[in-house]
């Protein structure tokens, strides 16, 4: 057990252990000392001696986020994103806690903020940055913490799933809508998406070269999930995608050659000529892979074909058409 006393107005913590040097702070408060106290204890069980704990008393969680940047994030296929998301927690005032004086309540309360203005999911993956920081720091950069205070908060729920599916004539005011935009490939771009189910990111990194004529399938060979997969594709989607090839630039590789954001806006402006409201591009997934499912095909071929590792997600994106199943209950 640790020594707690009051000693010339302060309190003074003292930790011994058999076999280790005793170590001694004073703090102005009693709480203070108790959980320096609490913290060293936790260290010598753990590691069966008192390191050197000064260092945590003038790193800053911000240096963390700084190193970790520079070492980790840049081997992550995520690095851009991570980066700015590090760039956002070094503004906030937890990045300027010393380590030795972080603690779960700290964590909290930086949640219970975020939430105020952010979504439940970006706080979730702000709190996964967080957490593996102080884990790389534990594990490879030999900081003496005793444990990693952000697995001792709760992470929000995130409550995200969405039912939109194309209704009525809605899809062909889409594909409509495409002829009147400055993109010539776009209506393609949206029938391989309603045809497949694939992410957004895949069809935009989707290269001739991983088109295969003869087999009717497209090649992904890195996707969200960190592996490659094989997508057949249907007669339409096939059509469309020889179709745009025989009017395509001969020396561009990408299929599809537009960025992110730019799709983004073209999308937008798809949706103001087609007049149709409350509709995400991801919903163009949501909709594949429940047209998968209305085929016929059961939950391993389709997974197959959308890259779902975990089965149980495919729920969150099936939302079967009532029409569409009433002739297979006979």
């Amino acid at each position: 057990m640790a020594t707690i006393r009051k000693l010339r107005g302060r309190w003074q913590g003292q930790v011994r252990r058999r076999g280790t040097k005793p170590r001694c702070k004073s703090f102005d408060t009693k709480l203070e000392c108790e959980k320096w106290a609490r913290e060293l204890e936790a260290v010598v069980d753990r590691f069966g001696a008192a390191p050197d704990t000064r260092i945590l008393e003038t790193t800053t969680l911000s240096e963390l986020l700084e190193r970790y940047k520079v070492e980790v994030s840049p081997t992550k296929r995520g690095a851009v994103q991570e980066i700015q998301r590090i760039g956002v927690l070094k503004r906030h005032d937890i990045a300027f806690r010393t380590m030795i004086g972080l603690s779960p309540q700290d964590i909290s309360s930086f949640r219970d903020e975020r939430l105020k203005t952010v979504a439940p999911s970006t706080t979730v993956r702000e709190l996964a940055i967080l957490s593996h920081v102080i884990e790389v720091a534990i594990r490879d950069w030999g900081l003496p913490l005793s444990r990693n205070v952000v697995k001792l908060v709760r992470r929000p729920v995130i409550r995200n799933e969405r039912s939109r599916r194309l209704e009525g004539n809605e899809e062909q005011r889409l594909l409509d809508g495409c002829d009147g935009g400055k993109t010539a490939f776009f209506k393609t771009l949206l029938i391989l998406a309603i045809e497949t189910g694939m992410r957004r990111g895949e069809i935009l990194s989707l290269q001739w070269n991983d088109f295969s004529h003869n087999r009717r399938v497209i090649t992904l060979t890195m996707t969200k999930n960190g592996s490659g997969r094989e997508v057949p594709i249907s007669q339409r989607a096939f059509n469309a995608l020889m179709e745009w090839k025989s009017r395509a630039e001969i020396d561009q590789p990408r299929i599809f050659p537009i960025s992110a954001g730019s799709l983004e806006q073209v999308w937008r402006r798809l949706l103001v000529r087609a007049g149709i409201q409350g509709f995400r591009f991801h919903d163009l997934r949501h909709e594949g892979v429940s047209r998968l499912f209305e085929r016929g095909l059961n939950v391993i071929e389709v997974s197959s074909i959308s890259g779902h590792k975990e089965l149980r997600m495919l729920q969150r994106y099936t939302h079967l058409s009532a029409d569409n199943l009433v002739d297979r209950l006979q």
